[in-house]
C-alpha cells in the first residue's frame, strides 16, 4: 500500500515531464504581496494559483495560447501564455509595472507586455492631456501619441503576432475613450466658463438626515467631489480627500462630497442604496459636507454638470460662480496650486 501511495504522487510529476508541450508552467516571487492568491483571466478561462506566505507561487495548467490578465488581489498586469512555456515573474508590489520581470521560455513576449503597459502610462498622462483647452490641439495630442505607440507596438519583429497585433487592435478604443472624455470636459468648460453662475442643488439630503442647498454654502468656496460607493478611482481618491480637508480646516472653503448611489446600482433598491452610502461614510471615517443625490446620475445638479462618470470634481467660488466644472482630483498637486492661487 505504501509503494502504491508513492507511485500515485509521482504520477502528476511524470505526466508532466513526458508531455511538457501540453503545460505552462508560471512560477514566481513576489515581495510585499497583496493576497494568498493570483488570478489568471481571460473571457473564457479562470485559473486560480495559491501564493505562499514568503510570496513564492507555482503552478501548471493548459492554455489556449494568448494574451490573459493576472490580477493579484489589488493590481493586475497582461501576461503571453502558450502551452510549452515556463516563465518565472518577479515583482515588487510597491512598484507593480515597474518593477515586473519575466524570465526563461516565452518571457520576451509578457516583457514586451510589461513594457508596453509603461509605454501607454507614458504617454497617455491623463493630466497632462486634460489641460488641453481646445478640440484640435487634443486630437493632434493624441495622433502623437498614436504613431509612437505604433512605432512601439512593431518595433521588435520577434515578438508574437497575437501579442502586437491585439496591441494595434486596442489602440483605437483606447485614444477613443480618452478623446471623448477630454474632449466631453473642454466641451463643459465651454458651456459653464470660469465666472459663471453655478447650477444648484435644493435640500439635498445630508447623512444626518438634514438637508443642505448650494446657497446655504455661499461665502465660501465649494470643492464638490461626486463619487459613489462601489466606484473604485472614487474610494482611491478618499485618503487624498481626508488629507487635502484636514489640510484646509477652518480655511475659506466647504468640501462636500455628493453621492450618485442609485438603486440600479443596489439591488433596485434606494433604501439599500442609502444604507450602503451611510455604512461607507461611517467605515471610511468621511468628514466635510456629506450628501445624497435624490435620484442619483438623473439629479439637476448632476445633469447640469453633464457627469457620465466619475469621480469628477467641481469648484465653485463663494457667490456661487463656476470656477471650473472640471476640478483637479485631490491626489493630484495641481489642486493645493489652484487652491495657493486662489487664496483660500
Amino acid at each position: 500500500m505504501k509503494s502504491l501511495f508513492i507511485l500515485l504522487l509521482t504520477l502528476p510529476f511524470f505526466a508532466y515531464n513526458q508531455n511538457p508541450h501540453e503545460f505552462v508552467v508560471l512560477s514566481g516571487q513576489i515581495t510585499d504581496q497583496s493576497s494568498d492568491s493570483l488570478l489568471v483571466r481571460s473571457r473564457s478561462f479562470s485559473k486560480t494559483i495559491h501564493v505562499y506566505e514568503d510570496g513564492t507561487f507555482w503552478d501548471t495548467f493548459q492554455v489556449t495560447t494568448g494574451v490573459y490578465n493576472l490580477y493579484d488581489g489589488h493590481e493586475s498586469t497582461n501576461v503571453f501564455l502558450k502551452n510549452g512555456y515556463d516563465l518565472y515573474l518577479t515583482l515588487d508590489t510597491k512598484e507593480f509595472d515597474e518593477t515586473i520581470t519575466y524570465t526563461g521560455t516565452g518571457a520576451k513576449h509578457s516583457n514586451f507586455l510589461a513594457k508596453k503597459s509603461l509605454e501607454e502610462e507614458r504617454l497617455l498622462d491623463f493630466d497632462a492631456l486634460s489641460e488641453i483647452n481646445d478640440l484640435d490641439t487634443l486630437e493632434s495630442a493624441l495622433q502623437k501619441i498614436r504613431d509612437e505607440l505604433k512605432r512601439y507596438y512593431t518595433s521588435d519583429p520577434t515578438v508574437d503576432t497575437l501579442v502586437t497585433k491585439d496591441a494595434v487592435k486596442n489602440l483605437e478604443p483606447m485614444l477613443g475613450s480618452y478623446s471623448r472624455f477630454i474632449g466631453g470636459s473642454i466641451a463643459l468648460k465651454k458651456e459653464l466658463p470660469k465666472g459663471s453662475t453655478s447650477p444648484v442643488f435644493t435640500e439635498y439630503e445630508n447623512v444626518d438626515g438634514t438637508t443642505t442647498s448650494l446657497t446655504d454654502l455661499q461665502g465660501k468656496y465649494v470643492y464638490i467631489d461626486v463619487w459613489a460607493t462601489w466606484c473604485g478611482p472614487c474610494k482611491a481618491e478618499i485618503p487624498f480627500l481626508k488629507e487635502i480637508e484636514e489640510a484646509y480646516h477652518n480655511r475659506n472653503i466647504h468640501f462636500v462630497s455628493l453621492s450618485v448611489d442609485d438603486d440600479r446600482t443596489h439591488s433596485n433598491s434606494w433604501d439599500k442604496a442609502r444604507e450602503d452610502w451611510k455604512n461607507m461614510i461611517e467605515e471610511k471615517g468621511l468628514g466635510g459636507i456629506q450628501l445624497f443625490a435624490p435620484e442619483g446620475w438623473k439629479s439637476d445638479f448632476v445633469t447640469a454638470y453633464k457627469i457620465k462618470g466619475i469621480p469628477r470634481f467641481i469648484l465653485i467660488d463663494p457667490k456661487g460662480n463656476v470656477v471650473t466644472p472640471d476640478a483637479p482630483k485631490p491626489s493630484n498637486p495641481k489642486l493645493k496650486t489652484l487652491f495657493e492661487s486662489l487664496k483660500i
